[in-house]
């Protein structure tokens, strides 16, 4: 795991400060030892909020900004347990597992695993003090959709878990509409950065490359969007910090196409081996080929923008699995 201490070394620019009203906001992260929960974690320390992070894999170190609970995000006892001890005025669902499996193969846990535990941090959070509550989505949602993606056509969910996480967007939407709960939902592309899962593509393709070994791949014809970690979290605290977007998903994601053998071979290209074979691994049973996304919305409203360009980003990460 990407440690806490290790990654507040990592980041080279300066973050600024909270910039809302509240002297001393708390912010609850559920998920928040895991790749983006981790540097959202980070990220809210560094913009002096009180972070309580949210975890079923491991506590991490904590101090007088950070607390660390331990618990199973699949039992609501654990969730009621947490929210009736204390009040937030942030809370980010960055809990989940990205996880193809077809439905009839495993499925049905995935959706009921993802949409049980949202439903229980809604039903048992106390309202009275929330500003807003992040719910992480997915370019998944999508589907088959036309590319570039944008937030206002209708999603195609061809998978339990790319179903899970837009019923996850029209519940909160929902709520939002009849109950004025204020949620906002972050519809993630491709996040990489320096602390990624090893069994993610990135990090496999790198530390291929770092070894010089042969790895198989598909024909790499497939157009995606990728976004590097810090700009995804710059996205997401734009989120919390902006009026306007409470009721609305937002894409987060570079705005900028790239195929996956033209990812692949600038990453060879930066490390200075590798041995890609095209072409040995299939397809995905209805893949979208064109998975990209329009990002004028959040230009627009949240006056964000990613920042870190590719060859920069690639690098970062490479660097980081050269010293794992």
């Amino acid at each position: 795991m990407y440690g806490y201490e290790k990654r507040q070394r990592s980041f080279r620019k300066i973050i600024p400060r909270w910039k809302g009203s509240l002297d001393n906001p708390k912010l609850l992260v559920f998920g928040g030892t895991g790749f983006i929960g981790s540097h959202i974690v980070t990220e809210g320390v560094k913009r002096g909020l009180h972070v309580t992070c949210v975890s079923h894999k491991k506590k991490i170190q904590t101090n007088e900004h950070l607390s660390s609970i331990l618990a199973d995000l699949n039992s609501t006892e654990s969730i009621k347990s947490i929210l009736s001890k204390e009040s937030f005025e942030y809370i980010i669902h960055a809990g989940g597992y990205i996880d193809h499996t077809h439905y009839k193969n495993g499925g049905e846990k995935v959706i009921q695993q993802h949409l049980n535990s949202l439903y229980s941090i809604v039903s048992n959070l106390d309202r009275t003090k929330l500003k807003r509550f992040i719910f992480l989505g997915s370019s998944d949602e999508y589907g088959n959709a036309k590319a570039p993606q944008m937030e206002s056509i209708r999603e195609k969910p061809i998978s339990p878990y790319s179903f899970a996480k837009t019923a996850g967007s029209h519940f909160l939407q929902m709520l939002h509409k009849s109950e004025n709960f204020p949620a906002t939902i972050a519809r993630l592309f491709l996040t990489y950065g320096p602390g990624q899962d090893d069994n993610r593509f990135l990090p496999m393709i790198i530390k291929g490359c770092l070894k010089d070994e042969e790895f198989p791949t598909s024909y790499g014809e497939q157009l995606r969007d990728f976004c590097y970690i810090q700009d995804t979290v710059d996205g997401i605290f734009s989120m919390l910090d902006s009026d306007e977007a409470v009721g609305e998903i937002f894409n987060l994601a570079s705005g900028r196409k790239i195929s996956i053998r033209s990812m692949i071979d600038k990453i060879v290209q930066l490390v200075g081996k590798g041995k890609p074979i095209y072409g040995q691994v299939p397809y995905r049973v209805g893949e979208n080929m064109e998975l990209y996304a329009d990002i004028t919305k959040a230009k627009e409203i949240l006056n964000w923008e990613p920042k870190v360009s590719l060859d920069e980003g690639l690098k970062e990460t490479i660097q980081f699995y050269k010293n794992a």
